[in-house]
């Protein structure tokens, strides 16, 4: 074979081999997929335990479908390929998007876990509080720990959802109170939290030597305090495997159904998303896009659609599923009933692009 042949020969299969390894090579990306839904007003698996379950009040039949959706995200260590995300840029079941919008840089799969686990549980206190306050019921509220700092002097002695009752001999009744009380010692001096265990044990006096807080020259013990609320009657969550907080509209409308006589659907099947605050407030939430496929999937006719969400939800919605624009609670329930009279018309509706 003459020289310069040889020498175009190696120099393409040279190319050839560099763009197999840069196709085959791993990129900082993250999958999400259309992930399963759940009847608020249903059973969460196979064994008939509910979603929602309360007692000391009384309930009402329900009909129809109230559902809250997910989805599939890839985990913290998966490495997509160059082929797998694209790929997954060309399907419409598919969303692709930098890693570190999923897992921010130097966080670990498991610390990514317990956030989502820790927004899920705020939002079914929220949930819970908005929908019970929209009833009319009186909620109360309580000063917790929200969440404790890995190998801070806290880690071990107190424990998230632990009732704070005192610092140091001082009642505590906003969140706000916990850190100037803990300030007023000094690195090294101990401080004394009265709780009341999340295990529903007797309260008892907890001691913890501070330590420097390592942004300024105060004590610390490593907690975050927040706000948890005490109601009525039990109001029982048991869905499982299921974080953050994007399911707080559904369940406060699941809530609010099971204790009103009127059967808020109808018989229709409707899902939706958003966040929703003790005010009852409903807030953007992320993967709309593959939300609204997993609801039109499971049979939903309707999908509550938070407002700040309508422009992406509504670039690519599949056919037979009708946006419904929220901003409330209220606006839900009012949505609700003129699903119930067959008033599509009036819904108030994402604008279709």
């Amino acid at each position: 074979m003459p020289r310069r042949s040889a020498t175009m020969l190696a120099a393409t299969l040279t190319l050839i081999a560099l763009l197999c390894v840069s196709v085959l090579l791993p990129v900082p990306y993250t999958q999400l997929s259309p992930g399963p839904t759940y009847n608020t007003l249903g059973a969460q698996d196979k064994s008939g335990t509910p979603v929602i379950s309360v007692s000391g009040a009384t309930t009402y039949p329900t009909t129809g479908h109230l559902n809250m959706t997910t989805v599939q995200v890839t985990g913290a260590n998966y490495e997509p390929s160059l082929v797998s995300v694209v790929v997954g840029w060309l399907r419409n079941d598919q969303l692709v998007v930098p890693h570190d919008t999923i897992y921010p840089k130097g966080e670990t799969e498991q610390q990514s876990q317990q956030q989502n686990a820790q927004d899920f549980a705020s939002s079914q206190d929220s949930a819970k509080t908005a929908a019970l306050t929209q009833l009319g019921h009186q909620v109360g509220s309580k000063v917790i720990v929200s969440s404790v700092v890995d190998g801070a002097p806290a880690d071990g002695k107190l424990h998230p959802g632990d009732q704070l009752l005192a610092v140091d001999g001082a009642q505590v009744t906003t969140a706000a109170q916990v850190a100037p009380l803990v300030s007023k010692k000094k690195p090294g001096d101990t401080v004394v939290f009265t709780v009341a265990p999340k295990d529903g044990s007797a309260h008892k006096d907890v001691p913890i030597v501070t330590a420097k807080a390592p942004d300024a020259d105060r004590a610390m013990v490593g907690i975050v305090p927040g706000t948890s609320h005490t109601f009525p009657f039990t109001v029982d969550i048991g869905l499982q495997d299921v974080g953050g907080p994007s399911a707080g509209l559904m369940f406060a409308l699941g809530i609010v159904d099971k204790l009103t006589p009127t059967d808020l659907t109808g018989g229709k099947f409707v899902a939706g998303t958003g966040t929703i605050d003790d005010d009852g407030k409903v807030g953007p939430i992320g993967g709309i896009s593959m939300k609204v496929i997993a609801a039109r999937e499971a049979g939903a006719r309707y999908f509550f659609t938070p407002s700040d969400n309508c422009d992406e939800a509504s670039r690519d919605t599949p056919s037979g599923l009708r946006l419904i624009k929220v901003d409330t609670l209220d606006d839900a329930l009012k949505a609700l009933g003129q699903v119930r009279a067959g008033q599509d018309a009036a819904l108030p509706s994402c604008p279709a692009h």
